[in-house]
């Protein structure tokens, strides 16, 4: 593989293990002191994704594709569908990944009404989590910021665990534990429907999907990097109906075939949330 002709660097941090099954993982960004990136590659590509997040833009802005600059301390919903954001300049960001129903049990959020929507964290979380944003925002380094979250997440997330609210910490066990924990509930089907979106944002038909594609992905990229990628075998393997079927899954969640995916995943900085997470 060649060597990106970029310098921005990006960086993914698990959380510890006590919070895995809240924090899905850090991700840290800068372009900072480097040479300027050409206008295409300072785009930011996002797939779909069950996943909630708050960012910190700590240094420069990043705009949505209509001109409208994102809060400095952001909040994302659930994503049903890829987007698109872009850095007019050098920025810093740093944002950390959280599991929808992990949120919903700490904060009693209702994701449905936060999918494909950002917000400025102080409309939606209480003076808690605008403290401890500011808190972030003001910190030192990366890791610093890490610590912040993680001891403010941590005594309440052992209580959620105490009330039974606590999901698996993969993608896979989380949304099979949604599931389980739906169907356990009294009512009529469209009554836990409605729970499962309340809890995560999106209905368990998409998550479902999008856990099957995330997955597909990475096996995608390990064999791709090995020389024993076949979309036939890959789409058999995970479950498709055919290739064809995986290809329009793959372009329903990223807006790309997946041969073009993975090539733009190894050449283009612009998918590096892509590169990063595989």
């Amino acid at each position: 593989m060649n060597e990106l002709p970029f310098t921005a660097t990006a960086q993914l941090i698990a959380p510890r293990l006590s919070l895995a099954s809240c924090v899905r993982a850090f991700v840290t960004r800068s372009t900072l002191g480097r040479p300027l990136l050409p206008p295409a590659q300072r785009l930011n590509r996002f797939p779909a994704s069950p996943l909630c997040s708050i960012t910190w833009f700590i240094d420069g802005a990043t705009l949505l594709p209509d001109g409208e600059a994102l809060p400095q301390i952001a909040f994302g919903g659930p994503r049903s569908r890829p987007f698109v954001s872009v850095n007019p300049g050098p920025v810093r960001a740093f944002m950390v990944m959280l599991f929808p129903q992990a949120l919903h049990a700490l904060t009693g959020l209702e994701l449905a009404q936060h999918v494909d929507r950002f917000s400025a964290v102080d409309t939606v979380f209480d003076a808690r989590w605008v403290a401890l944003s500011q808190q972030v925002l003001a910190a030192p380094e990366d890791a610093a910021r890490v610590d912040l979250i993680e001891h403010f997440l941590q005594p309440q997330w052992q209580a959620a665990r105490e009330r039974g609210d606590a999901p698996g910490g993969l993608l896979a066990d989380w949304v099979h534990a949604l599931g389980v924990r739906a169907a356990a509930a009294a009512g009529s089907a469209r009554g836990r429907e409605r729970r499962i979106k309340a809890a995560a944002g999106q209905p368990m038909r998409t998550l479902r999907r999008l856990m099957r594609a995330e997955q597909s992905f990475l096996d995608a990229r390990n064999r791709l990097v090995d020389g024993s990628l076949s979309w036939a075998d890959l789409a058999a393997q995970r479950g498709y109906a055919d290739q064809a079927h995986l290809c329009r899954e793959v372009r329903s969640i990223t807006g790309l075939s997946p041969t073009e995916l993975a090539r733009r995943a190894r050449d283009d900085e612009s998918f590096w949330v892509y590169r990063l997470w595989s």
